[in-house]
């Protein structure tokens, strides 16, 4: 099994990135979360933490090998146990992984169910399953999370700032990028303080960068 893989970082695209190991050039699979560091290391010699899965549909014979990549080990022990909670497969947890695991786990530490929801691919009922079954045990996760400071606390939103978000990921939005138009529209308007204005707001700003 290929447990890490060290080479040459060639190029970062929006979910993946190509290593150069020797005459073999490898395509990963990568958290959204890790794409703005790893545009910073493109040409550096970087080691990733790798997951082996198949995929396809194994009644077809079709089924084909990818290479998942963390910068952290301790991610990738995340991402095996988060991969644990019934209907979170592969391809759910990464894209939920737009926040860093760290974040996540202190969510699920405080069983902020809310904050999970919001995650892309996860509804109300999967985060309650995640917290039920995850609860209690975040704490190797969340404790290098604090000490490092890798990323921001978890943002406490507003009801109406958090039900214009859900409606925005309804409409394909990614969370990341929906919290951003949201942050732009408050920024701009403090005073807006209505779901339906804040959405057409967003709506709007949207559109523009569109």
């Amino acid at each position: 099994m290929i447990s890490a893989l060290s080479g040459e970082l060639r190029r970062v695209e929006e979910d993946r990135v190509h290593l150069a190991v020797g005459p073999m050039l490898y395509e990963l699979l990568v958290p959204a979360a890790d794409i703005a560091e790893l545009h910073a290391t493109i040409g550096q010699t970087i080691t990733f933490h790798t997951i082996l899965y198949l995929e396809g549909d194994p009644n077809r014979g079709n089924l084909e090998p990818r290479l998942i990549g963390f910068l952290r080990a301790d991610d990738r022990r995340f991402f095996h146990l988060f991969t644990t909670v019934k209907g979170i497969g592969v391809k759910t947890a990464l894209r939920a992984l737009t926040v860093p695991a760290g974040q996540i786990a202190h969510a699920i530490e405080t069983r902020d169910t809310r904050f999970l929801a919001g995650l892309s691919g996860i509804g109300k009922r999967t985060a309650e399953l995640i917290v039920a079954q995850l609860a209690g045990k975040m704490e190797p996760f969340t404790a290098g999370y604090t000490a490092a400071g890798a990323a921001a606390p978890v943002t406490r939103r507003e009801t109406f700032e958090e039900d214009a978000i859900q409606a925005l990921m309804a409409l394909g939005e990614r969370r990341p990028d929906a919290e951003r138009l949201l942050d732009r529209v408050r920024q701009a308007q403090p005073n807006v303080k209505a779901t339906d204005a804040l959405l057409r707001e967003m709506l709007r700003l949207r559109t523009v960068r569109a």
